[in-house]
């Protein structure tokens, strides 16, 4: 007989479980709807896609300077209100640091035909700023807050021409070399304390300015036709932080990023009286602090002092709606060779974190990154992806002509400058997207835009869980390195934009930071060795360098590998692809070193644990001659030490001194090792030394 008392119980917890799904339903279609409603960074409209642009060659501008700071003001309070006020406000972008086979060498000054090595670049006939240049004659030098010119060739008369020491607080960070003309990028920092600012003593803001930095970053332009007698002809000071630059002719083209006086967004008055004016302050009108500013002394003028003045009007200053930044992008432009044309200059909200130049176009992109906040952001976080992804500012170079284009965004974030590319009118940029459910946190993307930053095609999804480690663009094909216990070294063939494809695929221990052609079939990779120990999972060894033969695209495979170290080994070239020094026709590849082995006693240890690291030895330059017939064969070494007492004295960590090696260069068959404290010079053909010059 039915028991009509247990159907009905079990019917009446069917519908109670029934009903707590239905609220759960709608507790998550409650908190979304919230959370695409308060979206704090970008409307979620705008994320739907993996590019959604509107091509806007007129942005709108602001109507004066009351406007622009309404706009930059509600932009504020609505950032503190809902408590995702990030570093825009508080810090400044660090800067990124910036390769292709060397062209055919100019001439030396002075009509000397001799073969010299030149920074290693992205793109052929875009030059970047480095802390080393030469001209095959002579070799720059900046560091510290010191300029150096010293004759370097030939060796026998190698000797320092000249040194500038620059003011105090000034720090000297890059340089270029055009003919007779040196310019330098550097920062200048001026500090204001609170009774200098001007706040009524009842409505000091909430946030206590004490002191307040105020960063500046100057480019000085040297005349060098006297090499010993270098003449300042025109001194700039822009308020910012100095990001990238890029040289084509003799065109120096930079962006800053720039940042208002938040405290003019704070309760109280901002007022003038009873004290000095100060670099954030420009006069004629503005509200103070509101735009970047800047000062521009040459001529009779080039030791003086001389008032601030806005970089641009307020009303010349162009933003994209909806305002994601209060601060600025900043893109000038001017002649190394022209001493009192004025900058080139265009400005627009935003912010920048890594570029990419072409002959014709300069790419600025930006990382974009919304997390949730609070506890309806928590539950949410679970149920989606965060929202991260990378915007592209795309301007137009030509002289003196700097045009804003467009703007494009694409999902995840890319690594550095060689995550970008263009090729044929085509814009190629690779990111990884984290996730935050899933067994795999992560993912691998190649887009490719069109003129106008539009999604063309993509290839998603490569090597989940993983993440770029890096990324090379070779014309019509692609070569990217993911990692997590192995090394997928990825062949791209993107000769169809519209339809790219992965054609080959090796997986190795170890991975590559940095990827550079070796020829059109041929590639080295440099980064660390690596092991998987049962416990400890994958462990760093030494820095490894690898030739990779890709003449059968769908197949790459490893022709030859060499290790330097152990566990601690060091290589600048890991973070700077300028510390590569490559030459095919010479055979010559040279690496900076920081090296540190393990004793065989200490490996013997049955009790020593995989992530030891080993003591460090030495520090230098590793000369090699590389071949396809031979792979990697070490000519020898090569330091700016003369005894091994400070490696001896070193602890966990070396800084050492003035004597680590930080660039090689080639003039003629001598190689020229350069620190902060010496230059080295060196027969390439036995590494016996010929020279050196004291700095």
């Amino acid at each position: 007989m039915p028991n009509k008392e247990g159907d009905f119980s079990e019917k009446l917890f069917l519908l109670f479980l029934c009903l707590c799904a239905v609220f759960t339903l709608m507790q998550i279609s409650f908190f979304i709807i919230l959370r695409m409603a308060t979206s704090p960074l970008i409307p979620v409209s705008r994320l739907s896609g993996p590019s959604v642009v509107v091509r806007t060659p007129e942005l709108p501008k602001c109507d004066s300077c009351s406007d622009l700071k309404n706009k930059l003001q509600a932009y504020y309070k609505e950032s503190k209100e809902k408590g995702w006020l990030h570093d825009d406000w508080a810090n400044y972008r660090g800067i990124q640091k910036t390769a292709p086979m060397t062209e055919e060498a100019p001439s030396a000054p002075g009509g000397i035909e001799v073969d010299y090595s030149e920074t290693n670049i992205q793109v052929a006939g875009v030059d970047e700023a480095d802390i080393v240049k030469t001209d095959g004659k002579y070799i720059y030098t900046v560091s510290k807050n010191t300029l150096t010119i010293s004759e370097a060739y030939p060796p026998e008369q190698a000797k320092l021409l000249s040194k500038i020491e620059l003011s105090s607080g000034s720090s000297p960070n890059e340089i270029f070399i055009d003919d007779d003309n040196l310019l330098v990028f550097g920062r200048r920092n001026y500090y204001h304390y609170y009774p200098e600012m001007g706040w009524m003593e009842e409505e000091v803001p909430e946030i206590y300015p004490y002191p307040y930095p105020n960063n500046l970053t100057f480019v000085e332009i040297y005349n060098v036709s006297d090499r010993q007698n270098p003449i300042l002809k025109r001194k700039l000071e822009f308020a910012g932080n100095y990001l990238s630059s890029r040289k084509i002719d003799n065109y120096v083209y930079f962006v800053l990023n720039s940042y208002p006086d938040y405290r003019i967004f704070e309760k109280g008055t901002f007022i003038d009286k009873n004290r000095r004016d100060w670099p954030m302050s420009p006069t004629g009108g503005e509200i103070k602090g509101l735009v970047p500013v800047y000062r521009d002394l040459k001529g009779k003028e080039i030791n003086k002092e001389k008032e601030f003045k806005p970089l641009v009007k307020c009303s010349e200053i162009s933003y994209i709606e909806p305002i994601n930044d209060a601060c600025y992008i900043s893109v000038i432009g001017l002649p190394i060779d022209n001493y009192i044309k004025e900058p080139a200059k265009k400005v627009i909200l935003g912010s920048s974190q890594n570029i990419y130049a072409s002959l014709k176009n300069l790419y600025i992109a930006n990382a974009r990154y919304q997390y949730s906040r609070g506890f309806l952001g928590e539950i949410i976080d679970k149920l989606e992806e965060p929202r991260e992804k990378t915007e592209i500012y795309k301007f137009s170079l030509d002289k003196d002509k700097i045009q804003y284009l467009t703007k494009g965004e694409v999902p995840g974030t890319i690594l550095n400058q060689f995550s970008m590319d263009e090729y044929n009118s085509y814009f190629r940029i690779a990111t990884t997207k984290h996730l935050l459910i899933g067994q795999n946190q992560t993912s691998n993307n190649i887009y490719i835009l069109d003129t106008n930053l539009k999604k063309v095609s993509s290839i998603e999804n490569i090597a989940p869980g993983e993440k770029i480690y890096s990324v090379r663009f070779m014309g019509p094909k692609a070569y990217l390195v993911t990692f997590k216990k192995l090394d997928p070294f990825f062949t791209l063939d993107l000769s169809n934009p519209k339809k790219p494809k992965i054609l080959g695929k090796l997986k190795i221990p170890g991975y590559s930071d940095y990827l550079h052609p070796y020829d059109e079939n041929h590639i080295i990779g440099i980064g660390k060795e690596t092991t998987e120990e049962k416990g400890w999972g994958v462990v760093d060894l030494g820095i490894k360098m690898a030739l990779f033969d890709v003449s059968d695209f769908n197949n790459p495979r490893e022709m030859y590998k060499v290790r330097i170290g152990d566990r601690g080994t060091q290589s600048p070239i890991i973070q700077d692809h300028k510390a590569f020094l490559f030459d095919k026709e010479k055979n010559l590849l040279v690496i900076p070193v920081l090296v540190a082995e393990i004793s065989q006693e200490r490996k013997a240890d049955p009790d020593l644990s995989p992530h030891a690291s080993g003591d460090y030895v030495f520090q230098g330059s590793y000369v090699y001659d590389i071949s396809l017939d031979k792979g990697f064969v070490l000519k020898g070494r090569v330091t700016h030490y003369e005894s091994d007492e400070i490696f001896k004295k070193s602890g966990d960590y070396f800084s050492g001194d003035n004597l680590n090696i930080k660039r090689n260069l080639y003039i003629d068959n001598y190689l020229y090792s350069i620190s902060d404290g010496k230059i080295l010079i060196n027969s390439l053909n036995d590494l016996s030394e010929k020279g050196k010059i004291e700095l």
